[in-house]
């Protein structure tokens, strides 16, 4: 069996913590628009940025690579990589599949008053959020409304798998939350997904959730007032 020097495995674990670290930081600057489509990823200042060697820099990248967030050309460069129109209405698709399940899974689940609690604690929090005209609190807030629901449903399984096709909806969503009265229509969409459950009407609380989510896919009929540089359509 090969014996691994004490010093080299530290230093690996010591990279991968750094990786770790530096892709969060870098994935939550391109979801939330800090660093825009086309940005320029250098590594070398990176690793000055973040005071460690190129090695985890560059295992971030591909890590955001993977997830199609960062685009890499050997011979010039790293980039941020645009919104890819495709990808993105397949994610809505698949989440608002998923999501009419979990809500329809959660009102059967559903044993007493403190799950229901939670979720209109939660649209409190998101109203407050709305009023202090917080962009990156809404969406937090809005993020765990819906995986509250599936921990209410029992299969927290099913949010692991939104999270994971999710992140291109994310930089979407911060490009219209912005806009006039988005989080006033978000606002109400929850809540009719919570009347809906409060009651258990399957039926009214998966139809809110579809339309909630759903929005999203009219939202990108019409978006030629946002800017191109923004989207691909591959």
């Amino acid at each position: 069996m090969r014996t691994v020097p004490v010093e080299h495995h530290r230093g690996r674990t010591r990279d991968g913590r750094a990786a770790t670290r530096i892709h969060a930081i870098l994935q939550d600057e391109i979801v939330r628009l800090q660093l825009k489509p086309l940005d320029t990823l250098n590594e070398k200042q990176l690793g000055q940025r973040f005071g460690v060697s190129r090695t985890p820099v560059r295992e971030a990248l591909l890590r955001l690579a993977d997830e199609g967030l960062v685009e890499i050309y050997p011979q010039s460069g790293t980039f941020v990589s645009r919104i890819p129109r495709r990808a993105l209405y397949e994610a809505i698709l698949i989440r608002k599949a998923l999501e009419a399940t979990t809500v329809s899974l959660a009102i059967a689940a559903m044993k007493d008053g403190s799950r229901l609690r939670s979720l209109e604690d939660n649209q409190s929090a998101l109203i407050e959020a709305a009023e202090a005209g917080d962009i990156p609190l809404f969406h937090r807030i809005d993020t765990e409304f819906h995986q509250l629901i599936a921990n209410i449903a029992g299969y927290p399984g099913i949010w692991t798998v939104i999270a994971q096709v999710k992140v291109h909806i994310d930089r979407y969503r911060f490009i219209t939350l912005p806009r006039t009265g988005r989080l006033d229509i978000v606002i109400a969409e929850h809540a009719a997904i919570i009347d809906g459950i409060r009651v258990r009407d399957d039926g009214a609380a998966v139809l809110a959730m579809s339309q909630h989510i759903g929005r999203m896919t009219e939202e990108l009929d019409d978006i030629g007032d946002l800017d191109p540089e923004l989207f691909i359509d591959a």
